[in-house]
């Protein structure tokens, strides 16, 4: 009689598929009994697979299904028999129901957690199965979210502060502990906040009341007023959980908030300024799942992508990206260090602050209280035998001398630098006060770029261009190609825009353009060079996106300068 084959753990199946290596097992397994949670859920915080891996992995080894709640389409039926707050009490997510075998397939984290499905059982009156399938703890709460509807509970909170009755809905339905109203009413707008995507909240007491706004896709809107009351026991409690000294109220502070929302670690900076009417406060939002996207996903058509592909294959040199403020620099530059990071290469970052730990990079904060600025931290970040390093921004001449300095001693340095274009990049360095000599033959290339917002899929009107427009997109006469219109619905919040996508130049600098720097030549003429050396100007990335159906001719315009096209 054959033995029965033992099911292999999930620790050793990780391995042999490539994921783990035996030494990050042995730590996730030293955690585990530390804080005694899941395994696959410790290698997941770890940083040494995602959760969908874990997943999929682990329904092999259980012989359970596994599945991906970002592309299941939920039966609404379902949905009216098993309420929200039981779906949150047992952290399922109920998806279908088979009315001839009276099976209901569920989602949920843990499938032994036998408890939560025989009270899910108990609750359905018993005369329903449940089949439980596979899904991870953060999916899960997303999904409820998305398919039960994000209850926004300010206005409850508010009617609460107001009457003095409890609005039990308000409660979170895990938490039996009663907390102060006004500790709910902040924790529910960063919530609420991290739902719509923002990427900033805007407090700003006005005469008589306060402003609440987000920036959702790079535009500021309003979600809310509230009275002047509200805002001083608002603005204390922020201070507390961002650790503010809340007896300051004259002189700018900056904090930290660090927050599991929806199943996941969510960081919020926050910085307070004096302004008439109290101080103004501002958190922006870091998501860290968002943070970081993959080379081929930044939206660059294919010969640019290859382009920076080669550039990055260089063994030194410098590499910078461009743009104003919030135009997505710090991505496009961990998108870069992801791409180049492994095992045999030591990679070492200078940021103001960290915004998004990376595995396997050593990543440091400027810390002025340390005496440690970008120039000292470059100097001591060389002695740590780097093979890369990241310089957070290029501001000033000790930085910019020190980071060329690295580039020449045969490292590869990605810094960001504030200007309007790729090729403005040049004179900003002369400007500083970097000599052109050693300018030239150090930097490989420059990524300038914005950010544009999408268009809705979902309710884009076709249109055709109109005659300005016709000239705008550098189109013959009688060429009349479909262009899309925002219109506003359901999906999008009525803007119609969803979202965005990165629009870019890259400028290689070559032999013939380091002799143009080297004789300090004009803008002009370093322009030119570009252009017949195929240099693609940004505006002409944006239009592409306007004839490819990705985004407006106004949007465009909203962030590119296009007059010179006219």
């Amino acid at each position: 009689m054959s033995a029965v084959a033992k099911p292999k753990r999930i620790g050793d199946l990780l391995i042999e598929k490539g994921i783990l290596t035996q030494d990050q097992l042995d730590i996730a397994l030293t955690e585990q009994k530390k804080c005694k949670e899941q395994l696959g859920k410790i290698i997941v915080s770890l940083g040494f697979a995602t959760e969908a891996v874990v997943r999929d992995v682990l329904g092999e080894a259980l012989g359970h299904d596994s599945v991906d709640l970002t592309r299941v389409v939920v039966d609404t039926e379902v949905l009216q028999l098993v309420g929200k707050d039981i779906a949150r009490r047992f952290k399922i997510m109920p998806l279908s129901i088979d009315p001839q075998k009276n099976l209901l397939t569920v989602a949920i984290s843990d499938t032994f957690n036998v408890v939560a499905i025989d009270q899910l059982r108990a609750l359905l009156g018993g005369k329903v199965e449940i089949h439980p399938v596979l899904a991870g703890e953060s999916e899960i709460e997303n999904a409820i979210d998305q398919f039960y509807g994000f209850e926004l509970s300010v206005d409850g909170i508010l009617r609460e502060i107001e009457t003095g009755q409890v609005d039990y809905n308000t409660l979170h339905g895990e938490s039996e502990e009663y907390s102060q109203p006004l500790v709910r009413l902040v924790d529910a707008i960063l919530s609420d906040a991290v739902k719509k995507s923002s990427s900033d909240i805007h407090f700003e007491p006005e005469h008589g009341f306060l402003r609440i706004r987000y920036r959702i896709d790079g535009v500021l809107r309003q979600v809310r007023s509230l009275h002047q009351n509200y805002w001083s026991a608002i603005a204390v409690r922020l201070k507390v959980i961002s650790g503010m000294n809340i007896a300051e109220t004259r002189a700018p502070q900056d904090g930290h908030i660090s927050l599991t929302l929806f199943g996941r670690p969510i960081d919020f900076r926050v910085s307070a300024q004096p302004t008439t009417y109290g101080e103004n406060i501002v958190l922006r939002i870091l998501d860290r799942n968002k943070g970081i996207v993959p080379l081929d996903q930044l939206g660059l058509n294919d010969t640019a992508l290859a382009s920076l592909r080669l550039m990055m294959a260089r063994p030194e040199g410098i590499m910078l990206v461009t743009g104003p403020t919030g135009s997505g620099k710090t991505t496009t530059l961990y998108s870069m260090l992801n791409y180049v990071n492994n095992e045999s290469v030591n990679i070492m970052t200078l940021e103001d602050p960290v915004e998004y730990p990376m595995s396997m990079i050593r990543q440091t904060s400027v810390n002025t209280a340390a005496k440690l600025d970008f120039a000292s931290g470059i100097r001591s970040m060389l002695r740590q035998d780097p093979d890369i390093i990241l310089v957070g921004e290029v501001r000033d001449e000790d930085t910019a001398d020190m980071a060329l300095r690295a580039a020449m001693t045969g490292h590869q340095v990605y810094s960001t630098l504030h200007t309007s274009s790729a090729v403005g990049a040049i004179p900003r360095l002369l400007d500083l006060g970097i000599v052109p000599d050693i300018l030239a033959g150090n930097i490989i290339g420059i990524v300038a770029q914005r950010l544009i917002r999408k268009l809705c899929p979902h309710c884009r009107k076709e249109d055709v261009p109109n005659e300005v427009e016709s000239g705008l997109l550098g189109l013959s006469e009688g060429e009349r190609p479909v262009i899309y219109r925002a219109q506003g619905c359901d999906h999008c919040n009525n803007f119609g825009y969803k979202g965005r996508m990165a629009i870019t130049e890259l400028l290689k600098v070559d032999r013939d353009m380091d002799d143009l720097i080297a004789r300090r030549a004009p803008r002009r003429e370093i322009y030119d060079l570009a252009i017949s050396k195929d240099f693609q100007p940004i505006a002409e990335d944006g239009l592409r996106r306007v004839l490819d159906g990705s985004t407006t001719l106004e949007e465009i315009a909203r962030v590119v300068d296009l007059t010179d096209r006219l």
